[in-house]
């Protein structure tokens, strides 16, 4: 039973809601400094985690870790630490005719728990976004990066008890299903639970947890270059969605074309040969294609080739005869995640805009901008794909709630 651990994690958040804002933010850079200066630790420990899993894994590359990459995971911290304080914002004050004053106030959720996988970055990016946000995080990572993520939390508490704060503002579960299981059953002491990671993931979290759950990460991204879509614009903007970095939520999975651009299929591709991209095609793309694109790179697609997030060098086309068609093929087979149009058209813009239902919609630009950094937002704990509390990349503002507050002065209801 983890209910002790739990306990702790419970009593850190309520210790958090006195924390001054300026003390977070020396935490945090803290952290971003300790995070730089151990670099060889953390490696050590990913190498660890590394050896235990196959290169040719998709998840591979989310698990591994650089010193480039904890440069820009020290950078990403510091940011936060840069951004303003989420709490204590008046989001609505009026004064009712009977002289009660009444405020909504942004507050702490409380205790946030996180269920991931192979992606040691999530574990500096959670603790740095909840403790500004003044939530203890619980974090449950996968056993592919159980070493790494041990690595980086030893280091985040050293910071907290050079500070004097609770160090169960951080919690790391045992890497178990149990565990797993146990954290999402915890009334009482976890207030939201955010899963991270594959689609099977992030359903199995959904449909066992009885806590809240806000979904993220599953990603089933497309682009659709339309009847009046620029080719050079279109080649440039599907290269970077697709090859920018493909194991990522926001890496492109599906590109639908219009008809009438087939002869400028093998122009828009071209660029994805450079970096071995296997397409699957349906019959009028492979005959376009064919000749074009090198045969080993290129098959017939199926049924299954559609609505699926490869996390790879992998990508479906879908050929369709109007805008209509496209809309609906993303209705079908897309996640609610991010989605675009390439199109010199503003009405075709307008329309693809106002009626694909995604938590990020594009107009001539890629899916890869999906990110809280991008945004302007700072690190994110996840892209949220549902339409309750949070949409799309969740950062500081999206994981807190609120509370009334209301001053008064003897006034009694009536009725």
């Amino acid at each position: 039973m983890l209910n002790d651990i739990l306990q702790s994690a419970k009593d850190a958040s309520i210790e958090l809601a006195l924390l001054d804002h300026e003390v977070i933010n020396r935490i945090l850079l803290a952290v971003a400094d300790s995070a730089t200066a151990e670099t060889d630790a953390i490696l050590e420990a990913n190498a660890c985690d590394l050896s235990r899993m196959d290169p040719a894994n998709p998840m591979y590359d989310r698990l591994k870790l650089t010193s480039e990459r904890i440069a820009g995971i020290a950078a990403d911290t510091r940011n936060v630490a840069s951004l303003p304080s989420p709490l204590g914002r008046i989001l609505k004050h009026t004064v009712l005719p009977n002289g009660l004053d009444l405020k909504r106030i942004s507050v702490p959720f409380g205790v946030i728990g996180i269920v991931y996988e192979a992606r040691p970055n999530v574990t500096f990016d959670v603790f740095a976004l909840c403790l500004k946000a003044g939530s203890a995080c619980v974090l449950k990572g996968g056993k592919d990066a159980d070493s790494s993520n041990r690595a980086i939390v030893s280091i985040i508490k050293r910071v907290l008890r050079d500070f004097g704060v609770n160090e169960n503002a951080i919690t790391l579960l045992p890497a178990t299903h149990e565990a797993t299981a146990e954290l999402l059953h915890a009334n009482g002491f976890i207030d939201l639970v955010i899963p991270r990671g594959s689609k099977r993931l992030i359903d199995f979290v959904r449909h066992e947890a009885s806590v809240p759950v806000i979904e993220t990460g599953a990603g089933v991204c497309h682009a659709y270059f339309d009847k009046h879509g620029d080719t050079e614009k279109g080649a440039r903007i599907i290269n970077n969605a697709k090859t920018r970095r493909v194991s990522v939520c926001n890496a492109l999975d599906c590109t639908i074309i219009h008809s009438d651009r087939l002869a400028d299929l093998p122009a828009i591709c071209k660029p994805l040969i450079e970096s071995n991209v296997l397409i699957y095609a349906d019959e009028p793309a492979f005959a376009a294609l064919s000749g074009h694109y090198p045969d080993e790179l290129l098959r017939p697609s199926s049924p299954e080739s559609y609505g699926t997030e490869f996390q790879s060098y992998t990508m479906a086309i879908k050929t369709v005869t109007d805008i209509n068609e496209a809309i609906l093929h993303i209705r079908q087979h897309g996640s609610g995640h991010s989605e675009c149009i390439i199109t010199e058209c503003r009405a075709a813009a307008d329309r693809f805009l106002a009626q694909v239902d995604a938590a990020c919609v594009y107009h001539n630009a890629p899916t890869s901008f999906t990110d809280g950094a991008q945004f302007g937002l700072g690190a994110e704990i996840g892209i949220s794909t549902q339409k309750l509390h949070a949409r799309g990349p969740m950062a500081l503002e999206e994981i807190t709630t609120y509370k009334w507050i209301i001053e008064g002065n003897a006034q009694v209801r009536s009725k």
